[in-house]
């Protein structure tokens, strides 16, 4: 494996800089997903396991999730389908794959 380092350059408002964001993304990803936890039994050996458990997560989370703040999924309201999902219908989507 190799890192890459880019600069990035430009003049960011640090008054409206924040991570409040990407700390709620983590922290929900965090509880919701316990492969994250290594003292669980459902910790991921493989990196597979783990690439197809955060997958499964976001497409429940913006497909069939509904979300209090916009009343419905952020995939309706994004304009990407036209109903909230079920549960059942992201499995036979992600069979069918």
């Amino acid at each position: 494996t190799t890192v890459d380092k880019t600069r990035v350059v430009g003049i960011p408002d640090l008054a409206r800089a924040s991570t409040s964001l990407v700390e709620r993304s983590n922290l929900s990803i965090r509880t919701s997903n316990r492969r994250f936890t290594r003292l669980t039994l459902a910790f991921s050996k493989k990196p597979e396991h783990l690439r197809a458990s955060v997958s499964l997560y976001h497409a429940w989370y913006n497909f069939c999730r509904r979300h209090r703040t916009i009343r419905t999924t952020p995939a309706v309201a994004a304009g990407l389908v036209n109903h909230e999902w079920s549960v059942a219908e992201l499995v036979s989507l992600a069979n069918s794959n």
